[in-house]
């Protein structure tokens, strides 16, 4: 899958936000001052090309919507990253993660409990 830029990526929060839509309602979920529309446009038609996005076409307006959902974009970022910086191994990412992240006791404690569920989830699948 390619990458996203930082202009791909923010249409692409707003497109996932909204589900589908049409240039103009993109260009409002943007907080003041908002890009031109031209800009948008651009970003919209690079991701069209990219296959992150298709569109139906009502005369000459067209209504955009993601062809990929947020989670498998996620999936797929986070699979990349991990593999790139981390020698493809989860348990290093999550041991970088929780050293560096400055998460609190109640945190770790929250992502503890949510690795003890997942762990009896997989026994109980067995």
């Amino acid at each position: 899958m390619k990458e996203l830029t930082k202009a791909e990526e923010q249409v692409m929060q707003y497109l996932w936000n909204i589900g589908k839509g049409f240039l103009k309602d993109i260009v409002d979920q943007y907080p003041d001052p908002k890009p031109a529309y031209t800009t948008i446009s651009t970003v919209i038609r690079v991701l069209v090309k990219k296959g992150f996005i298709a569109h139906n076409t009502y005369g000459k307006i067209n209504e955009y919507y993601p062809t990929i959902s947020k989670e498998n974009y996620t999936k797929s970022f986070f699979s990349k990253m991990v593999n790139n910086f981390f020698n493809n191994s989860p348990k290093q990412f999550a041991s970088f993660f929780t050293r560096e992240s400055n998460l609190s006791v109640a945190e770790l404690e929250e992502l503890k409990n949510m690795i003890d569920q997942t762990i009896k989830q997989k026994k109980d699948d067995k």
